[in-house]
């Protein structure tokens, strides 16, 4: 199965969602690595998902501003991408082995704080930018204005402003590089009501 965009789930936390996703045809599934989190996914329970999934990339997601921190993560984890919030430590972490997500909030920056932080990245040293919203999910004009600018210049998964309605339009108006859906708790072990996440992904599909 094939998707019209490229879409990473983030906070994914059981097996339900996993295989779903694979599925479906996601191409980056996240699971939180900090124990601090609400989604944490313990190493042995990444492990023994991960082993259940594959034909996709697995995203270590870590908040974590501390570089020795997230070495352990990659060692103790070993994803394929290593998704993180802090910008300064891009220069450390592009001399490993590892793909990066660098993850903003769009809520944190006006529109020329926006502007002004791709322009202060390299950007061989990030594969993707993250750009979510905890605060709002509408996108006004002038802060599509500027997405379309960045989202020409630099590899851009958006994780807001759209809903199953919306996302085709989205997609035609904004040339990100794909999309970013967040993963959910399962009712029971095994049983999983997927809601927007299923309509979304069910949206994108391509007719063969």
């Amino acid at each position: 199965m094939a998707l019209k965009t490229i879409v990473k789930i983030s906070n994914v936390t059981n097996l339900s969602d996993a295989r779903y996703c694979a599925g479906m045809g996601v191409d980056l599934l996240g699971f939180s690595m900090d124990e601090s989190s609400e989604q944490y996914v313990a190493p042995d329970t990444f492990r023994e998902i991960r082993s259940w999934v594959t034909g996709l990339h697995i995203v270590g997601e870590t908040s974590s501003i501390d570089p020795l921190e997230i070495e352990r993560l990659l060692e103790l984890y070993q994803p394929d991408v290593l998704q993180i919030e802090e910008p300064a430590l891009l220069p450390y972490l592009s001399t490993f082995d590892s793909r990066l997500i660098l993850k903003a909030d769009l809520a944190l920056l006006t529109l020329d704080q926006l502007e002004a932080y791709f322009s202060a990245i390299q950007t061989d040293q990030v594969d993707y930018f993250l750009l979510e919203s905890k605060a709002n999910s509408h996108l006004d004009d002038d802060l599509k204005a500027v997405l379309h600018r960045l989202a020409a210049q630099y590899p851009i998964l958006l994780g807001t402003g759209f809903t199953p309605e919306s996302i085709h339009d989205l997609l035609a108006e904004l040339p990100v590089q794909g999309i970013a859906l967040t993963g959910g708790d399962e009712d029971r072990p095994g049983s999983r009501d997927f809601g927007e996440l299923m309509d979304i992904l069910e949206t994108l599909e391509i007719d063969d």
